[in-house]
């Protein structure tokens, strides 16, 4: 009675919609990029939104993650890894590039502090010092060298232990303790601590 059953544990990967979308996004399929977008869009953006912590950014490197996607739709392969982490780690290697370069982070800086003088009551003064002491810290960010200042932003503004950050970079634990003392060390003076 029993003798046809079967017991599948593991999905195939071959039945996964999202391979089969970029199988077709490879070949120049623009529905299926669409598609692939719709379907994965919300989760990418929550990741970037959780990396950068603003809706501008997260979205304009969203934007830039589903460009590179696109353009390299061919090189992706199925056997390494499933199109949701091939795009999740696309995303991350985007948002971290976003976080290298200050330009970007100061001109987001520069408009808020042009919303806060048009903010009523009491509230600009409030929102201009705020807004002055993080463009103060923006620019001694963008003094620190850019291995110290990755660090910083992986281990404070993501959250990751300083083993995670040893793992994402690929450097030994010591080095990234020893970039992150020397990074808080270059905040402290430069701020006026």
């Amino acid at each position: 009675m029993h003798e046809n059953l079967t017991i599948k544990n593991t999905p195939d990967p071959s039945e996964d919609p999202l391979r089969d979308l970029m199988h077709a996004m490879a070949g120049g399929d623009r529905q299926a990029f669409e598609k692939l977008y719709r379907l994965t869009s919300p989760r990418l953006f929550a990741v970037a939104l959780r990396m950068l912590r603003r809706h501008a950014w997260a979205e304009e490197v969203l934007h830039d993650s589903f460009i590179t996607a696109w353009n390299r739709a061919a090189s992706y392969n199925g056997a390494l890894s499933s199109p949701m982490t091939w795009l999740t780690h696309i995303v991350r290697n985007r948002a971290i590039d976003w976080m290298r370069g200050s330009d970007n982070q100061l001109d987001e800086l520069d408009d808020g502090l042009e919303q806060s003088l048009s903010v009523g009551s009491d509230e600009p003064l409030r929102n201009l010092q705020h807004n002055a002491e993080a463009k103060v810290l923006a620019d001694c960010m963008a003094h620190l060298p850019s291995e110290q200042r990755q660090s910083l932003v992986l281990a404070y503004y993501q959250g990751l232990s300083h083993g995670e950050v040893s793992d994402h970079l690929q450097q030994p634990l010591g080095t990234i303790k020893s970039w992150i003392r020397r990074a808080l060390e270059h905040l402290k003076s430069c701020v006026g601590l």
